[in-house]
């Protein structure tokens, strides 16, 4: 009994090990993907959106997000990336952009 749990115990520890492996990989996947705003592929510029939505407001991210409401072709997506600017530009107390005014 002694070696059956002794094998068990092992086997637990190897399977924990492995898939705290994976987690790491998965997670360090997803991260280089989030960063991705300005990729030919609408699924990994949403997933960066997903990334800006979580982080705290800063400066950079308000201008970020305005190139790429400039830039991107899919309505989706610029009305997804308007209510992150919009919250991050409260969060900042940056008066919103009118329409028709560019940014200076």
């Amino acid at each position: 009994m002694n070696k059956q749990l002794k094998t068990a115990g092992i086997t637990i520890l190897a399977a924990a090990i492995a898939g705290g492996i994976a987690a790491l990989i998965i997670r360090d996947q997803i991260h280089r993907h989030q960063r991705n705003l300005f990729h030919p592929r609408s699924i990994r510029r949403l997933a960066a959106l997903g990334h800006m939505r979580r982080e705290a407001a800063t400066v950079d991210s308000v201008r970020l997000l305005r190139d790429f409401i400039a830039w991107e072709p899919k309505g989706l997506l610029r009305e997804r990336a308007r209510v992150i600017l919009a919250r991050m530009e409260s969060e900042l107390s940056i008066p919103a952009l009118e329409p028709g005014r560019g940014s200076a």
